[in-house]
């Protein structure tokens, strides 16, 4: 069972102004990571609170901020960001 992968264009916009090195390292491990996973939530973790229903997955000291839709097995990424940046 195969996710696939979907950029929103804010997350687009981000990790095409992030370093070469670290936006090849994000895209490779939703890839190949993410996508390849049976349940993609046993590699990311919940979120609470006002981003409740979406999930995060750490790469380094990036976080990408994603929704899942099982209907269609969809991962859209919402988000990426610093750590100390993405939550805000």
């Amino acid at each position: 069972m195969a996710w696939k992968i979907e950029y929103a264009d804010a997350a687009s916009r981000v990790i095409r102004k992030l370093d070469r090195q670290q936006a090849r390292r994000i895209l490779d491990y939703m890839d190949h990571r993410v996508a390849a996973a049976d349940d993609p939530r046993q590699l990311g973790a919940a979120m609470v609170g006002d981003r409740a229903g979406q999930w995060r997955y750490r790469i380094g000291d990036y976080r990408v901020i994603c929704q899942l839709i099982d209907d269609r097995l969809v991962v859209l990424v919402i988000d990426v960001g610093h750590r100390r940046d993405v939550y805000r």
